[in-house]
């Protein structure tokens, strides 16, 4: 069942379009992330969530109650929403000590003190801040800066958190470590999340469903497993992982690249309608592409990394590049030998 729900949402900034007519549906203790590239409009969407923006058109619910409608010429403050929320900047006061700083929120609702002890000492543990809670945020590295942060939104014990680039920020490994931090926190409060975020592997981590979105208009939304095996269209492919597309001229005897006759990999099966169209993009993840001996695409190695764990080779095929990533136990082509490639699970696109 639905807890937030977004109903043809709408924000214009003069004649851009920044969010258009927007429908999403986040269940109780859900965590959706927004994906997509700059300016595609999902911080705005946040900040019309949190209130910080005001709609052009649509309504927001929360459970039962209408925060925002342009229909209903009602707007509800974002001190009455009872969402936390956490931005990139870590946003805590060096001048005011860790519990202060958590603290805070609770006494400009002018809680009562002995409560107001007791929910921020829990945000403090549940953060394993406990033990630094008289000192200042400035001793504290930036993963525990954030962690005040998150504290300082746990202690309202919100309905729903909205994260805007919360890790983004940090080193790498203080990034992996808060995404389980803060998986662990929603599982147990059981909070729904809004996450927004530019990095894919936070994303595939953290949420339950990942939205994608380009120029205000959602492409997909799906588990994560969906919007990765399973794209939408040609955008969300080549936005989400590494790609690798190939133009091909097309018939039912085989396909031609640059002029150059192929014939059919193993597995390769292009839809009737692109063959009768005669033309197609060809997709393909590094990881899902074999090297092969017969029956395969054919390129020269022009070049080849060794990155941990995976090998990198770039083959040509034709004026194309082709990207292929295999484990360093599986022994691939040298630089300069001519090999073939199959497609284990190819995408097929029409061309522009």
């Amino acid at each position: 069942m639905a807890y937030i729900e977004l109903n043809q949402v709408t924000k214009r900034f003069g004649e851009v379009v920044a969010v258009n007519q927007l429908d999403l549906s986040i269940a109780q203790g859900e965590c959706v992330a927004m994906l997509g590239p700059s300016g595609c409009g999902k911080t705005t969407t946040l900040r019309m969530v949190a209130g910080f923006e005001d709609l052009d058109d649509g309504e927001i619910r929360v459970g039962d109650k209408l925060i925002s409608s342009k229909r209903e010429k009602y707007y509800l403050p974002p001190e009455q929403r009872n969402f936390g929320m956490v931005f990139q900047a870590f946003a805590v006061w060096p001048h005011l000590s860790v519990f202060e700083n958590v603290a805070f929120p609770l006494r400009v609702r002018k809680l009562p003190k002995a409560e107001i002890v007791a929910r921020t000492e829990e945000a403090l543990k549940h953060t394993n801040l406990l033990t630094a809670a008289a000192g200042s945020p400035d001793d504290l590295s930036g993963g525990g800066k954030q962690r005040v942060a998150l504290a300082r939104a746990l202690a309202i014990r919100p309905d729903v958190m909205l994260l805007d680039e919360p890790l983004s920020s940090l080193d790498p490994h203080f990034r992996e470590e808060m995404r389980f931090e803060i998986k662990d926190l929603q599982r147990r409060f059981g909070f729904s999340i809004l996450y927004v975020t530019h990095d894919q592997s936070e994303a595939m981590a953290l949420s339950d469903r990942i939205l994608v979105m380009r120029s205000g208009l959602v492409q997909q939304v799906g588990t994560p497993l969906e919007v990765y095996g399973s794209p939408a269209n040609r955008f969300v492919f080549e936005f989400i992982g590494l790609s690798c597309f190939l133009q091909a001229g097309l018939s039912p005897a085989g396909m031609s690249i640059d002029g150059v006759a192929h014939p059919w990999p193993a597995g390769v099966v292009p839809p009737d309608e692109l063959v009768a169209a005669g033309s197609g993009l060809l997709a393909a993840r590094p990881t899902e592409i074999d090297f092969v001996s017969e029956r395969g695409v054919r390129g020269e190695v022009v070049r080849k990394a060794y990155l941990g764990e995976t090998i990198d080779y770039r083959v040509m095929v034709g004026q194309a590049e082709v990207r292929v990533q295999k484990t360093r136990r599986v022994a691939g082509p040298a630089v300069g030998e001519f090999c073939g490639l199959d497609f284990l699970r190819p995408h097929w696109y029409p061309v522009d």
